[in-house]
């Protein structure tokens, strides 16, 4: 490829080697928070790890644009192809169910009404009325 500049050539390098970095996390989160067995904290964890993934995308075809990426056409195809993911995952996220839950302890990812501060240390834990005392 032809740049500009050495710099603006680095930059482009750069950029596409940090859309590729960044693609990568989002197939394995999306089979991670798919689990039906896995709590809503977790569920959530792992779709803003896809978010920040996808935003990040989106920043890497603006710097591409920004730095002379000849073929633009493709950062439109990418963006396009974003915005239908986006919408595709919008509706994905809402089919969590926040009341399979487990206290977050952070705070971030609680059902709404539900205060991490609330509860015993013990709250969180998975309780299972059939489990036998081992006294």
């Amino acid at each position: 490829m032809f740049f500009e500049t050495e710099e603006d050539g680095k930059m482009i390098d750069d950029s596409i080697n940090y859309l590729v970095d960044n693609s990568l996390p989002i197939p394995s989160n999306i089979v991670e928070a798919s689990d039906e067995d896995v709590f809503y904290d977790i569920k959530m964890e792992h779709a803003t790890i896809i978010r920040k993934a996808a935003r990040d995308i989106l920043t890497d075809l603006s710097t591409l644009e920004h730095f002379g990426f000849k073929d633009i056409e493709y950062l439109e195809v990418l963006r396009n192809e974003m915005e239908e993911f986006r919408v595709l995952f919008a509706e994905w996220v809402k089919t969590f169910d926040p009341w399979n839950y487990m206290i977050d302890r952070w705070g971030l990812f609680n059902p709404p009404g539900i205060n991490y501060d609330d509860h015993d240390s013990d709250d969180d834990l998975p309780f299972n009325e059939f489990e036998e005392d081992e006294d």
